[in-house]
């Protein structure tokens, strides 16, 4: 159960989302969830806004520019899951065909988004008081109103815990945080002075495809990620191979030790890491991997794969959202894992791990890249 203190620890409003809509669920899937890989969302949280809508128009690029991106070859690959730590939204695994597609060969950094936010007077969610009207229409019924103090502009930050704790209870290394965005990712004393080359982080959804549409680009749908993040190896479990993510040199950005409370860094990294600091795939992209998860333009629906044929062509996600573990809540999907990833309790680094959140929010650890249409 989560505790009334909770409310330090995060939003109220995904206090009051779980403890109506989640702790049953909880029960009920409690044995699924702790079977070979956690399958609790790291993001369960509620929507702050219905959508946004009152930012400067952000005028679309005619001319976007591929410098910094890679060309990744049209083809048919398997996609799903890959080994015994496969949550059943990863299955069943199937034959997808997609088009040729330019993509960013690193998550979009600090300074990128500088550029964007420069040129446009965009405004982050996370720089956004919550409106409670969007807000109550993606929580269960009844669910009382937040205090004022939690109603403020804010966004989540991780926490190290003094020791071991409820794996399932995610307020214990999650704090909602006012003044915390792109330009604060840990809090108003936190900085990404020196950090041009480190991903953007605290952006949501919204955020990503704001950006991406001042850049001529789009967001990835999950299938052109999970594509990409093969690097043209034929099913294997991350983006180097299938040797395990601690097995020899580091190969990305990830938790190693005991989540949440001792990290091992063995990696050279505590939380954040800059681009290009572990060796690119087979495509030559950098952090398919951990360091941040990255959006994807699709709906995330639980059940989705098993709609689709037995050769999907170039599949652009669900028409809507379906999230079993939040009913109230429309849910993004997200891919890569990030920094906090370990195997007792995320193994996002594998390519077909699959992650949701909802479109508004925005969280230490995530980040996007850009995809652009390539020739054919």
């Amino acid at each position: 159960m989560f505790k009334p203190t909770a409310y330090m620890a995060m939003s109220a409003c995904v206090l009051m989302a779980c403890a109506n809509n989640t702790n049953t669920a909880r029960e009920q899937t409690h044995v699924e969830a702790v079977k070979k890989d956690s399958e609790m969302s790291c993001m369960r949280t509620p929507s702050r806004f219905g959508a946004i809508s009152d930012t400067p128009a952000i005028k679309e690029s005619s001319a976007a520019s591929t410098e910094g991106m890679v060309l990744i070859p049209a083809g048919i690959f398997d996609m799903g899951g890959d080994n015994n730590q496969a949550s059943n939204d990863e299955y069943p695994k199937h034959k997808v065909k997609l088009n040729a597609f330019w993509i960013d060969a690193t998550e979009v950094t600090n300074a990128q988004f500088r550029a964007f936010v420069k040129a446009t007077g965009y405004v982050t969610t996370a720089e956004r008081k919550p409106d409670w009207d969007e807000l109550k229409k993606t929580l269960p019924p009844n669910t009382p109103k937040p205090p004022d103090s939690v109603m403020v502009a804010a966004s989540l930050v991780f926490h190290t815990t003094n020791g071991p704790v409820d794996l399932q209870d995610y307020n214990q290394w999650w704090s909602w945080v006012p003044g915390a965005s792109w330009q604060h990712p840990e809090g108003p004393g936190s900085s990404i002075t020196g950090k041009d080359n480190y991903p953007v982080v605290q952006v949501s959804w919204f955020d990503a495809v704001a950006y991406c549409k001042w850049a001529g680009k789009r967001l990835p749908t999950e299938a052109e990620w999970e594509f990409a993040a093969r690097g043209g190896l034929l099913n294997h479990i991350y983006p180097w191979g299938n040797e395990h993510i601690n097995t020899g040199k580091p190969k990305a950005n990830s938790w190693e030790g005991s989540f949440p409370y001792k990290n091992d860094k063995k990696d050279g990294f505590a939380t954040l890491a800059p681009a290009k600091q572990f060796a690119a795939n087979g495509y030559g992209l950098y952090d398919m991997a951990g360091n941040v998860w990255e959006w994807c333009s699709d709906w995330y629906d639980a059940g989705y794969y098993a709609t689709l044929p037995a050769l999907s062509d170039n599949p652009k996600g669900p028409a809507k959202s379906n999230d079993p573990d939040e009913l109230y809540t429309p849910k993004r999907s997200l891919r890569g894992g990030s920094f906090l990833c370990n195997d007792s309790y995320c193994s996002g680094y594998r390519v077909a791990r699959r992650m949701k959140s909802s479109p508004d929010t925005g969280l230490e650890h995530t980040g996007f890249r850009c995809v652009k249409d390539g020739a054919r």
